[in-house]
């Protein structure tokens, strides 16, 4: 055989050179899988933060997938209540509404 080369002097292949794109493989996917825990561990630090600050503000989740807001401020709404009923009262007793003056 004058054009070809003879294959029995073909050099052997070592071992370093078939097992080195099985550990490139598991370097690959090791460093892969690291990224995605980091990503996984990163999500459920923000999730327990925003819980905590919706907490704070008496919002909260439930389990059914709703959400509950809580009312903090009672007091607030018994002071304007009891404003708007003083306004309400003095206007009442001023004695000049529209009625009054279309009966005169």
């Amino acid at each position: 055989m004058s054009w070809g080369k003879d294959k029995s002097a073909a050099p052997a292949s070592s071992t370093l050179s078939q097992i080195l794109p099985l550990l490139v493989t598991f370097v690959f996917l090791g460093g892969l899988g690291w990224v995605l825990y980091q990503i996984y561990l990163s999500v459920i630090k923000i999730q327990a933060q925003a819980k905590e600050q919706m907490g704070n503000k008496n919002v909260s989740f439930t389990k059914d997938g709703g959400l509950r807001v809580g009312v903090k401020h009672v007091e607030n709404e018994d002071y304007v209540d009891k404003t708007q009923g003083w306004v309400v009262k003095a206007w009442n007793l001023s004695g000049e509404s529209k009625g009054d003056k279309k009966k005169r």
